[in-house]
């Protein structure tokens, strides 16, 4: 196994082996605390630009397989793990983790103290970083990181966005029609809506509030994504004027877009949320839920005007969760209730969007 190297903005160096594509890498360098899910993880769209870190030691044991993803492809710039375990088993797997990863020209390192490298995260802050196979020259490196651009300012969805609008899964006489607005979509999201009687019609992050409207949606989900939430400018303006015309629902940069589109603010987390355990307080029920976490931006509560409520907090460090609209049917959440990886504690969510349809349809009616 050959060699790789490591670069932190702030100059620490990290040599290890390298795994999966030979090569190099760059973008934000960010931390998982999941256990399990690795192959979730790895096709999340909110991933695009990022450099993630597994701080669970054996990633990899029990391969890779069709069914546990969430896009069509690898999203993540690279992977960082602590062992790279080469030899899985699992009776769904159809390959390994490292041939996975080769195959969609993913670079990979393993045999670094990624505990080290997590406390360097948590102290001073997820930073840009370099992973190469290929350019081990220390100068080098430190010159391709100078070129990295910062997260905050990128609009990365229209990286992952659709060209144009498509029907999605199983179609159903007299189902609810949602409008899905794909800033970086995840797969079991979409499943689980059409699980639950949607007629999914996924749409460009770009699509304008009149071109929804002239589908006549029951509702809109907005999906979550990668980068910062403030340069997608397209999708708060689109939301901003349907508020009140149609129920709307919000994951992850869906919620930060919908603050947004109210006229709150958002602002960058230190390290970010991402693991599969992230305590939640619902705050109308006093309830708490584990939950799936993935973001590194959050709404600032003190920018949210009157007629917003929040809804949910993050008991780890009281960021805000959730916000609802006290006036009409507009709603979104900080975390992943679709679970994948994680808990299912939080699927009573798509049930609300439901809720929120059925009366909005019925009291026009």
């Amino acid at each position: 196994m050959s060699k790789a190297i490591l670069m932190l903005a702030n100059g620490e160096v990290f040599q290890g082996k390298a795994f999966g594509h030979t090569g190099e890498t760059a973008g934000e360098v960010v931390f998982n605390t999941s256990m399990t899910g690795y192959q979730e993880i790895l096709t999340d769209p909110s991933y695009r630009g990022q450099i993630v870190t597994m701080t669970y030691t054996q990633i990899g044991n029990y391969g890779v397989n069709t069914d546990d993803v969430e896009s069509e492809a690898p999203q993540v710039a690279g992977f960082i793990v602590r062992e790279y375990s080469k030899t899985y088993s699992n009776w769904r797997a159809t390959g390994s983790l490292g041939d996975y990863l080769d195959t969609h020209k993913i670079v990979g390192i393993e045999g670094i103290d990624t505990r080290k490298l997590t406390r360097i995260l948590r102290q001073t802050g997820a930073m840009n970083g370099v992973l190469s196979s290929v350019d081990f020259d220390l100068s080098s490196l430190k010159a391709k990181i100078a070129k990295i651009p910062n997260m905050v300012g990128l609009d990365l969805a229209k990286e992952v966005t659709i060209d144009k609008p498509l029907k999605w899964g199983k179609v159903y006489p007299g189902g609810w029609n949602v409008i899905a607005v794909h800033a970086g979509i995840k797969t079991n999201i979409l499943r689980i809506l059409n699980a639950k009687g949607c007629n999914i019609t996924l749409v460009p992050a770009a699509m304008t509030a009149e071109e929804m409207s002239a589908l006549h949606p029951d509702g809109i989900f907005v999906s979550n994504g990668p980068g910062d939430p403030e340069p997608v400018t397209y999708a708060i303006d689109a939301l901003r004027k349907m508020i009140g015309k149609v129920p709307i629902f919000g994951i992850c940069l869906g919620h930060e877009l919908l603050a947004l589109a109210v006229g709150g603010k958002c602002f960058k987390l230190k390290f970010g949320h991402r693991g599969a355990n992230h305590p939640v307080k619902d705050l109308r029920t006093g309830k708490v839920e584990i939950a799936s976490h993935n973001h590194g931006f959050a709404v600032d509560p003190d920018s949210l005007p009157e007629d917003m409520e929040i809804s949910h907090i993050n008991l780890n460090d009281q960021t805000v969760a959730g916000i609802r609209h006290k006036k009409y049917p507009a709603f979104s959440v900080q975390y992943h209730p679709e679970a994948s990886p994680g808990p299912h504690d939080s699927h009573y969510l798509f049930d609300e969007f439901i809720e929120d349809m059925r009366k909005w349809k019925t009291g026009k009616q």
